[in-house]
């Protein structure tokens, strides 16, 4: 990342089944050595098997448990006179967005199932019902935050 110059945000285009742009993220951060096919069909695998579990939109249920996964603030290292606090930030929209399909991803990925595709779908309708691994790790970084009040003014 460089000090001075602006880093130039690339524009994902949307995915070809539902032409959605969350869907394209989700598949990026799914992908592993550059095989994006089967990325795509872990993904519509698991909105297909969520369509035939919940009997809603698979699309609205990703939406949600993204949106219940998405931090509002975390905590920052921060030396102040050779003492290291841990201070708590805001999180900014794109990085906010950013972990919580990491966090997502991480959570389906430990989880234990069959398949990838399964394990995502129980792991993306878990989280639209705020339960669930990643829930927990958000409730996690936002109890840290709050235990760091204290350090709020050693914010930059």
């Amino acid at each position: 990342m460089p000090r001075r110059a602006r880093v130039i945000k690339r524009n994902i285009p949307p995915d070809a089944k539902y032409n959605n742009t969350t869907i394209a993220r989700l598949i990026n951060k799914i992908m592993m050595h550059g095989k994006k096919s089967t990325a795509e069909r872990v993904i519509y695998d698991a909105l297909q098997i969520i369509e035939q579990r919940e009997s809603k939109d698979p699309v609205s249920i990703l939406e949600q448990a993204v949106k219940n996964a998405t931090p509002l603030l975390e905590v920052k290292p921060r030396r102040v006179g050779g003492a290291t606090y841990q201070v708590p930030v805001e999180v900014k929209a794109d990085r906010s967005f950013s972990l919580a399909l990491r966090w997502l991803v991480t959570s389906a990925r430990a989880r234990a199932g069959k398949s990838m595709a399964e394990k995502l779908s129980a792991e993306l309708s878990d989280a639209s019902k705020r339960q669930g691994a990643t829930i927990k790790k958000r409730d996690d970084t936002h109890r840290m935050a709050e235990a760091n009040r204290a350090f709020a003014h050693y914010r930059w």
